[in-house]
């Protein structure tokens, strides 16, 4: 069975201990560990899956923190680096009633931009592993040029790439340049999650099946378009499969979609899945592997936080026995 290496931001998020206030309003938090890689790294160790976090956060408490979280979750720590650079990343985050949130994020920059290409070592990776990445980390930055290598190290070895765009405008000073990055590196993975929010604004296309198409460019072999609680659809070049989500009660989306390519990747790795066999694994087991996905994003978000709230396999197990 492979690894999962997930490479981008890990953050401490500040999550308000009440809820339907806009962020102005709130007076008290609750510090937990965040950032998109980090959950989904976070998910495949909590199902049982080997997985490694490639970061680097400031030599502050924040940074102790979140390696101490990673570790207690089962995350391999020793390719996080420290820096006096600059400060761990921190976000804040205002609930909605429905759940939904807003984020408020402080790094101008934050430790984990400043990760360097030349900390990556192509030798980690070996067959059968899996890269996963988000576009948060992929403004110009020293950071953006470590994924590159990081990608085509994986590549070299015949591992998966996996990308979740996880759009957050707000970071960006140009919405323009945002969904430029996210084009540029879409070519570079096998696997794209992307939800309903965002496919209209990355394709600039409105159409559906058209946007959808128009994601099918370099090594995309599977495009997984998440609907919420209404799950999610599979696309594979000439091949579309529906999978419907769970009925729960929410309480924080926050990390339901990392919760979900959390699950989709270690189906895969237990799978033993490489890029020739991704096609024919996903046509001959989606009903189980989105079953499987669905049923963590949605337990997922029956507790406040990402990587707190995330369930035990056994837990989605009998979520998906109805």
């Amino acid at each position: 069975m492979g690894k999962l290496y997930a490479i981008g931001e890990v953050l401490v998020d500040f999550v308000p201990l009440q809820k339907g206030l806009p962020l102005k309003d709130v007076i008290s938090f609750e510090k937990t560990p965040g950032g998109a890689p980090a959950n989904v790294a976070a998910a495949v160790a909590k199902y049982g899956g080997q997985s490694s976090m490639i970061t680097k956060v400031g030599n502050d408490p924040f940074g102790d923190f979140l390696i101490e979280k990673l570790e207690s979750e089962g995350v391999e720590t020793d390719k996080i680096q420290r820096t006096n650079e600059a400060k761990t990343g921190i976000a804040f985050v205002s609930l909605k009633e429905d759940g939904e949130r807003d984020f408020s994020f402080y790094r101008k920059p934050s430790a984990d931009l400043l990760f360097q290409e030349e900390e990556i070592d192509s030798n980690w990776f070996e067959s059968g592993d899996i890269l996963h990445f988000c576009s948060v980390d992929l403004v110009d930055s020293p950071m953006k040029h470590a994924h590159k290598k990081a990608i085509n190290a994986v590549l070299d070895a015949n591992g998966l790439v996996s990308f979740d765009p996880n759009v957050r405008l707000s970071l960006w000073d140009d919405p323009e340049a945002c969904r430029n990055a996210i084009i540029e590196f879409i070519p570079r993975a096998h696997i794209v999650k992307i939800s309903d929010e965002e496919l209209g604004f990355i394709t600039n296309r409105f159409h559906l099946d058209d946007a959808i198409q128009s994601i099918f460019i370099g090594n995309v072999k599977a495009v997984m378009y998440t609907k919420g609680a209404e799950g999610v659809d599979l696309y594979i070049k000439g091949n579309k499969y529906e999978s419907k989500g769970y009925r729960v009660k929410t309480v924080d989306t926050t990390g339901a979609g990392d919760a979900f390519i959390g699950g989709v990747l270690y189906k895969l790795l237990e799978m033993r899945v490489c890029p020739s066999t991704l096609e024919e694994m996903l046509k001959k087991n989606h009903a189980e592997i989105l079953a499987f996905a669905n049923g963590s994003a949605a337990l997922t978000t029956t507790g406040k936080g990402a990587i707190a709230s995330l369930p035990t396999k056994a837990g989605i197990i009998e979520l998906m026995k109805g």
